[in-house]
């Protein structure tokens, strides 16, 4: 696991490339109402799959590789998952509900229904959830997703707030370019830019012993609070 000074400096590397993308759009937004959240690209919905765990591990939080007092590690790449929940207009929410499930090394999900259920990862926890802090921001632990036969890697996401379903969708390794383009779910997504808006990076972290990555991926959602009904709650 990197240290608090790397940790830092992963952050502060992904706040920088956010603010030149707000460097760039910034008179554009000054001159134009709305020009801001025109320039956003909504990330686009993608179907929830088969193995929306149908019982949920022992453990549910935000790290993957370990479950409850486990003291083996799942098996695979571990990787740093963070970025931020936004809504329409490019603006944080807080307290919103991500979840993340997906099949371990092997290509097995922690599902009823997945074949080969014998011989999954007991130490992999397959599924987490976090709820975003007041500046939209999310951090999973996890594994590197693996391709199986059918799908190139994907991690599922389901996003949601007070009980409301606001987007389910999958994120995929922007590396992945030949899989990418053979798969039939990201191929169902035609505008280039929302297919684009599924790719995370998953880069190396400078300095670890054990060949950690870190990714960093901003889910944009079709929605705004004041979408909400007053009476919802």
């Amino acid at each position: 696991m990197p240290n608090l000074q790397q940790i830092s400096a992963m952050i502060e590397q992904w706040d920088r490339r956010r603010l030149l993308k707000v460097t760039a759009l910034g008179a554009a937004a000054f001159l134009t109402p709305g020009a801001f959240a025109d320039a956003l690209t909504q990330t686009p919905k993608v179907p929830e799959g088969p193995f929306y765990p149908d019982k949920f591990p022992l453990d549910t939080d935000n790290d993957l590789l370990r479950v409850t007092n486990d003291v083996t590690p799942a098996m695979g790449q571990i990787t740093h998952l963070a970025g931020r929940i936004l809504d329409a207009h490019g603006d944080p929410i807080r307290n919103a509900l991500i979840e993340i499930w997906q099949c371990d090394n092997d290509g097995i999900y922690n599902h009823s229904k997945q074949a080969n259920t014998d011989k999954r990862d007991m130490h992999f926890q397959g599924y987490g959830r976090f709820l975003t802090s007041s500046s939209g921001e999310y951090y999973f632990r996890t594994i590197k997703p693996v391709p199986y036969p059918g799908r190139t890697p994907h991690i599922h996401v389901k996003i949601s707030k007070n009980d409301k379903h606001l987007l389910t969708t999958q994120m995929l390794n922007k590396d992945e370019t030949e899989r990418n383009e053979k798969d039939g779910l990201y191929r169902a997504v035609k505008d280039e830019k929302q297919r684009a808006a599924l790719l995370a990076d998953f880069k190396p972290i400078e300095g670890s012993k054990i060949d950690e990555l870190a990714a960093s991926w901003d889910v944009v959602l079709g929605w705004t609070p004041a979408d909400e009904d007053p009476h919802d709650h």
